[in-house]
């Protein structure tokens, strides 16, 4: 039997579409988008029919958090406002940090340079050209001295956008506070530190999948008792979508990493409670408007039931998926470039309307190079005239009841899941064994791939347009001509120089007793990061450090796929 709905839309399309679509055809055939899922032209009560809003939606702060892990959301705090800084050596990014916090920023947030993530000194040969190039260079705990000089640890939370050497950064952050006599319990911050990203999306390893897996539990066993109000990580999907997966693929693959954490975790005896409750998430916030809405409402969905029903999480706080996100660097344009602020105004508006808690705008030259002041200025001011001015943080998830924001979430959950159970049955029910064979049987790096590819067609095709790219163009010599931020080579001659005034100055015998200690501790399988926080005090490199981790374990090589 129809319903009353079903009979008016039928009514409808008869009496009211068909003429007018005689008259004047849709624009297209079909609408898709960025992720080529396709919209449907009207959305009606009946394509949410089945849902519940107790089960599926509730309260803000309420279980499954679908409209928002805390009760007031942005009525009671806004989100943390933290652009991405980093370049140069520590002495250029220190005044990069304290010009941000004087321009209204709450949060830093730390890039780092190609070498220092990739666990070398940058005096090694594979560092010539690449130091403090894309991010700022970090050897010793000398350079992390000058980078938060004058920065009290204890007013401020920082994240650190790091992987391989991702337990030396986090060592060097307790080291400091250690020093400005900030407790332990009272640091705050985000470590990224997720490894299963790199091997899906972003490509920098150090060691291979499993004993960097280890290395992340050892945060975990650490941290949970000595810093708790930090984020032992950051599960980050940003990355699969920059390497060119949909939406979906970012979601599912996302949370199936941090699954597997969480059994990494309970494979080591942790509780559960103690763990979860320190992980955080790091999404992208592309251009299909809804869709990435839907996809921040969905993981909080999808997450707060995992926790609770398959991994038996009694503290609501643990079941609640609190992330970061980023506007989309992949679709910043080097055409045209001041349209970026646009993109980035959208794509932030989106997050924010998603629930997120912790927001960086990327600057409308990235295209082109690291951001200057004033780009990463206007970036920045994007965040507060979306708070201050436009009214959308003043309620709770006010796209919550749209007939087409909550299918789209529906439809967004449903085939997450189905990307989930297929790599649980990688695994054999495992889902941290189903990540593990995804990598090494290629099915995440193909499922990427083949996404990539769809979109790149569609791009030529001129399905999806690109102002400025494909569409609206204009001759390359009547383009803006935008300043660049330019990185001189007299940084990495200084950081050479500090590396090697360093390995001078220090106790050279303490520095090989504690990396002894370090291999030691690593080969018998205990908790390495005591070990690493010695070293780092005694002033061994990010470099050296990491040796250890390599003769160990060995240095991964990807295979290749076919």
């Amino acid at each position: 039997m129809k319903t009353h709905v079903q009979t008016e839309r039928e009514r409808w399309e008869k009496k009211t579409l068909e003429p007018a679509l005689k008259k004047s055809p849709e624009r297209r055939e079909r609408f898709i988008t960025v992720s080529n899922e396709e919209i449907a032209r009207l959305y009606t009560p009946d394509d949410i029919k089945d849902l519940d809003y107790e089960r599926d939606l509730g309260c803000p702060g309420d279980y499954p958090y679908t409209r928002g892990v805390y009760p007031t959301m942005y009525r009671g705090r806004l989100w943390t406002m933290r652009q991405f800084a980093g370049f140069g050596g520590p002495e250029e990014t220190n005044q990069r940090f304290k010009y941000l916090l004087k321009e209204g920023q709450t949060g830093l947030s730390t890039a780092f340079d190609m070498p220092t993530l990739m666990g070398l000194d940058s005096d090694h040969p594979l560092a010539d050209g690449e130091v403090g190039v894309e991010g700022v260079a970090v050897d010793t705990l000398r350079d992390f001295e000058i980078l938060f000089d004058g920065i009290p640890l204890d007013q401020v939370s920082t994240s650190f956008t790091i992987n391989p050497s991702a337990p030396v950064i986090y060592a060097m952050y307790i080291a400091i506070g250690d020093r400005q006599g900030v407790p332990r319990e009272k640091l705050r911050g985000t470590i990224q530190n997720d490894m299963l990203k790199e091997f899906i999306a972003q490509k920098e390893w150090v060691v291979p999948p499993r004993p960097s897996v280890d290395l992340i539990v050892d945060i975990f066993e650490f941290g949970i008792r000595e810093t708790p109000k930090f984020n032992l990580i950051s599960i980050s999907g940003y990355h699969i979508r920059e390497a060119g997966s949909t939406a979906v693929q970012e979601l599912a693959f996302t949370l199936a990493d941090g699954m597997a954490y969480v059994e990494a975790a309970l494979q080591r005896g942790l509780d559960i409670d103690e763990v979860a409750p320190q992980l955080s998430f790091f999404f992208n916030s592309h251009n299909s408007f809804f869709e990435e809405i839907a996809k921040f409402r969905a993981a909080r969905r999808i997450w707060a039931r995992a926790l609770r029903e398959r991994y038996g999480a009694q503290n609501p706080e643990s079941w609640k998926l609190r992330f970061h996100t980023q506007t989309a660097g992949c679709s910043l344009t080097e055409q045209q470039p001041l349209n970026n602020i646009v993109r980035v105004a959208l794509q932030a508006l989106a997050a924010v309307l998603g629930g997120t808690q912790s927001l960086h705008t990327n600057s409308y030259d990235e295209a082109l190079a690291l951001p200057t002041e004033e780009a990463v200025r206007i970036a920045l001011r994007t965040q507060q005239i979306i708070a201050y001015e436009s009214g959308v943080a003043d309620t709770i998830d006010p796209l919550a009841g749209s007939y087409f924001v909550e299918a789209l979430t529906n439809e967004v959950e449903r085939k997450a899941l189905e990307y989930i159970h297929k790599i649980e049955r990688l695994g054999n029910g495992s889902i941290l064994e189903g990540v593990f064979r995804g990598i090494e049987q290629g099915f995440f790096q193909r499922e990427i791939a083949q996404a990539a590819y769809e979109y790149q067609k569609q791009v030529e095709s001129g399905e999806q347009i690109i102002v400025g790219v494909n569409k609206y163009t204009i001759p390359k010599e009547q383009d803006q001509k935008v300043p660049t931020l330019k990185i001189d080579p007299e940084v990495q001659r200084r950081q050479i120089e500090r590396l090697q005034q360093v390995r001078r100055e220090r106790d050279a015998r303490a520095v090989e007793r504690t990396l002894a200690r370090l291999e030691e501790a690593a080969r018998q399988r205990q908790n390495t990061m005591p070990y690493i926080l010695e070293a780092v005090k005694a002033y061994a490199s990010v470099g050296e450090i990491m040796e250890v981790l390599k003769r160990v374990h060995g240095a991964y090589r990807e295979p290749a796929m076919v």
